[in-house]
């Protein structure tokens, strides 16, 4: 017959055993709930200050960012770009809201893809702007980068089987210091109303299609 004591001692045993196998369980589903909690706590993060349709910063999120980059720029050349779609309203009436959405992603994919490293936003609507660090802020180089941006905007997007051209208004402007971030915008803001102003014929193109496009 067995010693009552060690009955009671396997029976103390088993019930230590089945109790650190459940507070394991528990600190287990405690580090899995927050986990989830910090990964929806992110995700929130994310939702409120990135745009929903394109990913990029939203135009909050640009300003918080940008700031932090002039205070951290050491002295390196920066430049406001601010670029506005021409003629955006009639895709949407044209094509549809769907095909204007596809626009915008394109739009800033191919902006971010041009900014590289630096920062890009959209703002709102069509309007998108970015902060980037140059090695210089001569007029040649402001130039010579709206005309790139220009071409690498215009680029044909495909959009089920057809392609749409669309152009874009750009302005550029240097930063002059930490502080100087809503007059350097405000520049280039006004730089690109001005292209916007001489129209089609001196800076853009009108909306075209081209050819379908091949299967």
């Amino acid at each position: 017959m067995a010693d009552p004591l060690t009955i009671a001692s396997g029976i103390c045993a088993a019930g230590a055993l089945l109790s650190t196998w459940q507070l394991r369980r528990r600190a287990v589903h405690a580090e899995a709930e927050i986990g989830l909690l910090q990964a929806e706590l992110a995700a929130e993060r994310h939702a409120a200050s990135h745009d929903p349709l394109t990913g990029l910063p939203n135009r909050r999120a640009f300003y918080r960012l940008a700031t932090s980059l002039l205070t951290d720029a050491a002295g390196r050349p920066l430049i406001a770009v601010v670029l506005d779609l021409d003629d955006f309203k009639q895709i949407n009436d044209r094509y549809g809201h769907a095909a204007g959405d596809q626009v915008l992603v394109s739009v800033a994919e191919r902006f971010a893809a041009f900014a590289g490293d630096n920062l890009v936003a959209r703002l709102g609507g069509d309007e998108f702007a970015g902060l980037l660090t140059t090695p210089t802020v001569d007029g040649r180089w402001i130039e010579h980068a709206t005309r790139r941006l220009c071409e690498t905007l215009a680029a044909p997007i495909p959009l089920g089987g057809f392609s749409l051209r669309v152009t874009a208004s750009v302005g550029l402007a240097p930063v002059t210091g930490p502080t100087q971030l809503t007059e350097a915008l405000d520049h280039a803001d006004a730089a690109m109303y001005r292209a916007k102003s001489l129209g089609p014929a001196r800076t853009r193109r009108q909306l075209v299609d081209s050819a379908p496009l091949a299967d």
